[in-house]
């Protein structure tokens, strides 16, 4: 009796246990979709549609390292002592080139111990801008933050408007002795010396701490946008927000720079030649004749517009991405932005997000609309210049200081080489193309670093121009590593 129920317990646990299986194997195979794994590139996601997973990588920073701004001033660093004299400075060349040439006038008036009255802004350059200082800047918080280093007024005195002055053009990319002797011997003659350019009138290195985190106080903290401007600026990022993660493309496909680089992929012969012409007859451009295809081998042209698409496309970037325009008219307008639109039709610009009456007050104010434009750059989740220019150079020195925030500095000659394949047919867009970008601007995100001396073997100025600007990269001046304090445990 016992081993007749022993043997209908094991009948009724193998007809369980075929029956679970059925059930298991019957909702295995019921499902509509199986997943797809014999692709190990792409892997499936939560929702494939929005790339989430898969793009993320592409928005992520470099590793910071630690590295956080300082720029205190030594234990030694004294208040301004009596002033020798007055600094007047006019500056020259576009909003970037101007501030980088404040920045520098600010240190030179601490090593000449003079007073700086607020800079003239140039309105004389292409861009016939007729803003001054108060118009683009702060004033009262530059002078302000300010007050500690060195001593600034707003207007030289009534009786010294008129008198005597010594008009000089200081020496390019100078270090302290030279303003400290050969300069500061202009005090026994003049009340008054005037610098008639600004830029790139200091030194990259070999100056003393002091200095170089003066000029990064002036630069990152005391040289404020005006009130007006900064609003305006923060009003385009938060609606650039609005759409999500985005790009910041500084696009210099304009007709100031391709008509200064001699530049003319992707235009027509009638295009090409109105821009020689700009070039011959502009008196303050030295290079006349250029020949634009040895210019765009060597890397010396600005990304077209199709290029910096195909470029896009190859980091990985999905065509959902939102995409601010940091420029100015792009020459030929719709028809050169045809290619990139196509794939990215999330572009947008200060014309386009703000309306024509919110952006009044700072159209046909070269300067103005500039500054808007580098506010929405340094707020971008990843900011690409499609070529090395000064707003590309402050932007990345700017976001370095902010973090390393992700900056892609595009190869350009490697990339015309790719390009030119693509062109005769013998590459193709796809893997191939995407790992060969993805490899050669792996170290080309922003990264902390220091910043590069001289190029081997040059002398003389053409050695201190190879010099990576002071502006584009602050490290190691004004970067320094964050100890964090070692946890023990008891």
């Amino acid at each position: 009796m016992q081993k007749k129920r022993w043997r209908t317990l094991a009948a009724v646990r193998k007809v369980l246990t075929c029956a679970i299986c059925s059930i298991a194997l019957l909702a295995l195979f019921s499902f509509s979709k199986v997943p797809n794994f014999s692709d190990p590139v792409k892997l499936p996601t939560l929702d494939d549609s929005s790339g989430i997973l898969e793009t993320k990588k592409q928005w992520k920073p470099p590793p910071s390292l630690n590295f956080v701004p300082c720029v205190e001033p030594s234990p030694n660093y004294t208040s301004p002592t009596e002033s020798r004299g007055y600094l007047l400075v006019h500056t020259n060349g576009g909003l970037n080139q101007m501030r980088a040439g404040i920045c520098d006038m600010v240190a030179v008036a601490r090593i000449l111990n003079a007073t700086l009255v607020i800079p003239e802004l140039d309105q004389r350059s292409f861009w016939k801008d007729s803003s001054n200082f108060s118009n683009v800047f702060d004033e009262d918080h530059f002078i302000n933050a300010l007050a500690n280093d060195i001593k600034i007024i707003k207007k030289l005195p009534k009786e010294l408007a008129t008198g005597p002055r010594a008009v000089k053009l200081f020496r390019s990319w100078s270090g302290m002795n030279y303003y400290q002797d050969e300069i500061a011997m202009l005090w026994e003659e003049y009340e008054v010396i005037r610098a008639s350019k600004s830029d790139s009138r200091l030194a990259n290195n070999n100056l003393t701490l002091d200095i170089q985190r003066l000029r990064c106080r002036a630069c990152y903290e005391a040289l404020r946008f005006s009130p007006q401007i900064e609003a305006m600026g923060k009003l385009l990022v938060n609606r650039m927000r609005s759409f999500g993660s985005y790009i910041a493309l500084h696009l210099r496909f304009e007709k100031d720079m391709l008509a200064f680089s001699g530049c003319t992929q992707d235009l027509s012969s009638a295009e090409a030649d109105e821009l020689r012409i700009i070039r011959e007859n502009t008196r303050y451009w030295r290079d006349k004749e250029i020949n634009p295809m040895e210019q765009r081998s060597r890397g010396f042209c600005p990304l077209t517009p199709k290029e910096v698409g195909i470029f896009l496309s190859a980091l990985g970037y999905p065509s959902s991405t939102p995409i601010y325009i940091a420029a100015g008219k792009i020459y030929g307008g719709d028809s050169h932005m045809a290619d990139l639109r196509s794939r990215y039709p999330i572009l947008k610009s200060k014309e386009t997000l703000a309306s024509v009456e919110e952006l009044e007050p700072f159209t046909n104010h070269a300067s103005q609309m500039a500054a808007l434009d580098y506010i929405v750059s340094v707020e971008s989740g990843v900011f690409i210049p499609s070529y090395t220019g000064n707003m590309a150079r402050a932007v990345e020195g700017h976001r370095r200081f902010l973090g390393h925030k992700k900056t892609i500095s595009p190869d350009r000659k490697a990339l015309v080489g790719l390009f030119d394949k693509l062109e005769q047919g013998t590459l193709e867009e796809g893997k191939n193309l995407s790992d060969r970008v993805i490899e050669i601007h792996r170290k080309r995100q922003g990264s902390p670093r220091k910043r590069k001396g001289p190029v081997a073997g040059l002398k003389g100025k053409e050695k201190l121009r190879s010099e990576e600007p002071f502006y584009e990269n602050p490290l190691p001046d004004c970067l320094c590593r964050k100890e964090f304090p070692v946890q023990t445990t008891l």
